[in-house]
């Protein structure tokens, strides 16, 4: 670096030509950024979540196993149980991973799947759940992750149900023998197109013997329309604040109340639902704000939004199990 003074003619020797000036420069090290202690560093637990698939996938596969006496023996058992629990774990997985890989993408953290094994109750599940903090992510990021989770477990559920439904039988209906009752499945609007246009008109005197792989469709059904309920941090929770930012809270509260409300006036109905509202109020109808609520989602996502939102009502049984 170098400066001109302005006149020249005074220094010793000057003839009118400009001297250089030298001017001493300290040129100090940059800065080296410290790296944060390795007790801050976020790591995914990979033991638990592993432990609990396998846990999960036993489960489903013993609530599914008959007596292996019954005719075809041991294997042919095994095959009908793989045939409900296979089709369940990957509408399972394709679930959790649609959320997981589009937290990926937007850099927002999100834990490896925990998957829940039920084996006490005849589905061998309660679901999974995946950890993630909301407020990490933008409004349009929480949409396409809350997004993401149903719409691709809906594809094997659908592949799954009708393709069990072609495996399905119409046989003759057989009354419940003296001081027992048979257990019928609540059919849902969408699966009951879907009988319809796969297996026809049933006739009067029989039933539909739903193949194991329907059944598991079934439960595909009531998983994914149950996460896309409005309320909280459920996936649909998540959907309707990208759509509605803070007017999703009213919404929310307003279906929770309503939801108690008709699980306590009809117990006898509607009483097995109530693990679930004690669940979602525990964990609070109202969702945290994201990042930044004000980036605009567009008019194809919010059109995404409201028409997987409609999907509760065709995809929905409120009565799981009728005894007849």
């Amino acid at each position: 670096m170098s400066t001109y003074p302005e006149d020249t003619t005074s220094l010793p020797g000057g003839n009118g030509r400009s001297i250089p000036e030298a001017a001493v420069i300290d040129v100090l090290a940059e800065p080296v950024e410290e790296r944060p202690p390795m007790a801050q560093i976020v790591r995914r637990r990979a033991r638990l979540p592993a432990l609990l698939f396998v846990a999960t996938c036993l489960s489903t596969l013993l609530v599914q196993w008959p007596d292996w006496r019954l005719v075809g023996g041991w294997g042919a058992s095994l095959a009908q149980a793989l045939a409900y629990a296979v089709p369940v774990m990957t509408i399972l997985i394709f679930h959790e991973m649609g959320h997981f890989l589009q937290a990926r993408r937007y850099g927002v953290f999100a834990s490896y799947p925990y998957f829940i094994p039920m084996p006490i109750s005849p589905l061998g599940t309660f679901g999974a759940v995946i950890g993630m903090d909301p407020r990490r992510g933008d409004r349009k990021a929480l949409f396409d992750i809350g997004i993401s989770g149903p719409l691709a477990g809906l594809l094997p559920t659908l592949v799954f149900t009708v393709w069990g439904l072609k495996l399905s039988e119409v046989v003759p209906w057989v009354p419940p023998a003296k001081g027992g009752g048979g257990l019928l499945l609540g059919e849902p609007l969408l699966l009951q197109w879907l009988i319809s246009t796969v297996c026809g008109p049933i006739p009067d005197g029989y039933e539909l013997l739903l193949h194991p792989m329907a059944f598991a469709g079934w439960v595909g059904l009531l998983i994914t329309s149950l996460n896309l309920m409005p309320i909280g941090q459920l996936d649909g929770g998540h959907i309707l604040y990208g759509l509605l930012r803070e007017k999703a809270h009213v919404v929310a509260q307003t279906l929770l109340l309503g939801a108690a409300f008709m699980i306590i006036w009809h117990f006898d109905r509607y009483g097995g639902w109530i693990l679930m509202l004690f669940l979602v109020t525990l964990m609070g109808p109202k969702h945290p704000p994201t990042a930044n609520d004000r980036v605009a989602l567009g008019f194809w996502r919010a059109l995404l939004g409201w028409l997987t939102l409609a999907f509760i009502p065709i995809g929905f049984t409120p009565r799981l199990f009728i005894l007849h």
